[in-house]
């Protein structure tokens, strides 16, 4: 590819078409705290059930990111694509119809985690890696990662003003979840459905290494392992304030509309906050990138701590935390791919989301059980600055080469 094909329309097919699956799957995964309340106080679940739920999401959804990566990697990105919005189907036809535990433990916690998970991070970043220039990864990276922030900004408002009206309410929402769903097959044609014949010729192309010779060599290098670790802390404090956000807004006695708003908040700021990311990581170390990024996350956070709780400070704090949201996806994906090439990334890459989603859930879970034993989150708070600081100086003695491998 020359050096004007970023200019291409195939470029900018690339980049709408993977933001747009973005945006519907990170929408709903952002937004699935917002479900909360409104399942609690229609059904027998409590709090803490409800909460196990969503933390089970995460950790399949953490699964699903190694598991769909490597399926694309044997088969293609598009079967794979489709095949998860099928699953996103399902999983809203069967949430509102079996409102127990186990129905949306199944729906939700399940079928909705691997369909979200198989449009998510890591076929998305493994496919525009692999259709783009080497210099123009960074900002496209960044670009496509904007459209999950723009899903989170989009779907915030629609959730909760859906699941306020009496005629529709939170299994309404599901049905409408679902129909969007049904988005993804085109789109996802539009973007991997002509490329499982290049992806067989460039498997054959990489000097013969396996997948699992590939997972092996990455495991045992030092600077793989640091990443996994920053990305564990990142989905431990990313996953509590997506699930947890909501009743802390309504412990400190504000309206449910301050929740979904510093959401929308968060997927607003966040938008500009992954372009930057992308410029900077097309111009710096992605290590020096993350670094900045979780430590003015540890900082943003004890702000809060120590702020009065009013609706302003709220979308103060929203707007701030916003700003780093989903930055950290696109320096921690070009580190992968400096590492160790584009060809296996899909992979790769999804098995620190898998990391980043054991810490999820954790966040998830033991939000849940402070919330429900001690009727605050106290030092949950204090558990995810230390957490964000902890992951900023893991990336400094990571050993980044200054060229793709």
């Amino acid at each position: 590819m020359t050096h004007t094909a970023s200019k291409t329309p195939k470029f900018w097919l690339t980049i709408t078409a993977a933001a747009f699956i973005l945006l519907i799957t990170i929408g709903m995964r952002m937004t699935l705290g917002l479900f909360v309340q409104p399942v609690v106080n229609t059904t027998e679940l409590s709090i803490a059930q409800f909460s196990l739920i969503i933390a089970v999401f995460q950790l399949m959804w953490g699964i699903s990111q190694p598991l769909s990566g490597a399926l694309a990697d044997r088969f293609g990105a598009f079967r794979v694509l489709s095949g998860g919005a099928v699953l996103l189907v399902c999983a809203c036809l069967i949430a509102p119809n079996i409102p127990t535990y186990w129905g949306l433990m199944i729906a939700v916690g399940l079928l909705l985690a691997f369909g979200t998970g198989s449009g998510g991070f890591s076929i998305i970043m493994g496919q525009v890696a692999a259709q783009v220039p080497a210099h123009k990864r960074g900002l496209a990276s960044g670009l496509v990662n904007a459209g999950g922030s723009a899903g989170q900004f989009l779907f915030a408002p629609l959730v909760q003003g859906l699941v306020v009206l009496p005629e529709v309410g939170w299994t309404g929402t599901f049905y409408v979840w679902g129909a969007i769903a049904l988005l993804i097959l085109p789109v996802s044609w539009w973007l991997a459905g002509g490329n499982n014949a290049a992806h067989t010729q460039h498997a054959q192309a990489t000097h013969g290494q396996s997948l699992g010779e590939a997972v092996k060599t990455a495991f045992k290098t030092p600077s793989y392992i640091l990443l996994h670790l920053s990305f564990f802390a990142c989905g431990f404090h990313i996953a509590f304030l997506v699930t947890h956000l909501p009743t802390e807004v309504a412990l400190c006695g504000l309206p449910a509309t301050v929740a979904s708003t510093a959401i929308a908040i968060i997927g607003l700021a966040n938008i500009a906050g992954c372009v930057f990311s992308g410029w900077c990581t097309s111009r710096v170390r992605g290590k020096y990138v993350l670094f900045g990024l979780y430590a003015s996350r540890a900082a943003m956070i004890l702000i809060y701590i120590f702020s009065p709780k009013t609706d302003l400070n709220f979308y103060i704090f929203a707007a701030a935390l916003g700003f780093t949201w989903l930055a950290t996806v696109t320096p921690t994906a070009s580190i992968t791919g400096k590492l160790f090439g584009t060809r296996y990334l899909a992979t790769l890459f999804g098995l620190k989301m898998l990391s980043h989603q054991i810490g999820g859930f954790l966040g998830s879970y033991i939000g849940g059980i402070v919330i429900t034993q001690f009727g605050d989150y106290g030092w949950m708070w204090y558990a995810d600055a230390l957490l964000a600081g902890t992951a900023a100086l893991l990336n400094l003695p990571i050993r980044e080469p200054r060229t793709a491998a």
